[in-house]
């Protein structure tokens, strides 16, 4: 009876774990790509190998900036020489992960489709037809269980 009564004090006592997915960047353009996973510290450069080559981070949060962005341009060392950066953001906020799409000193795959979108059919996806930005707001929310991935030439 005591060991019964102990598990369900523990079952009480601990939280509920949720699954955390995964921020994914899928290059499916004819060249290479450089991506940099950048928070209060910067984890790369990662080189996406053209027509496949991929990279996934689990959404973490970052407790100097509270988000992470996976910055991505078209030449090796981009990041620290102004060279255009698509950038796919994410801030994960309890069950939900808000995620946005944005150019940075120019648009580096102008002429290529790109779509920020869950796994979760149901939650909101960005598209960009060619490469640059629309008009209006790109942030869009879903369940953090789910995968939310860029494609890049999609």
């Amino acid at each position: 009876m005591l060991f019964k009564s102990l598990i369900a004090a523990l079952a009480i006592a601990t939280p509920l774990v949720t699954a955390t997915g995964n921020a994914t960047v899928i290059n499916e353009c004819d060249f290479e790509v450089t991506l940099w996973s950048v928070g209060s510290q910067i984890n790369g450069p990662h080189q996406l190998e053209a027509e496949g080559g991929s990279y996934s981070e689990k959404f973490v949060v970052d407790a100097l900036t509270g988000g992470k962005a996976l910055k991505v341009t078209r030449n090796r060392d981009g990041l620290y020489t102004g060279e255009p950066q698509t950038i796919y953001a994410y801030s994960l906020d309890g069950d939900n992960v808000w995620y946005d799409l944005s150019n940075v000193f120019g648009d580096a795959f102008a002429g290529n489709k790109l779509v920020v979108q869950s796994a979760n059919e149901d939650c909101g996806a960005i598209v960009w037809e060619d490469g640059t930005a629309p008009a209006g707001s790109q942030v869009k929310v879903c369940t953090a269980s789910e995968d939310v991935t860029f494609t890049l030439c999609a």
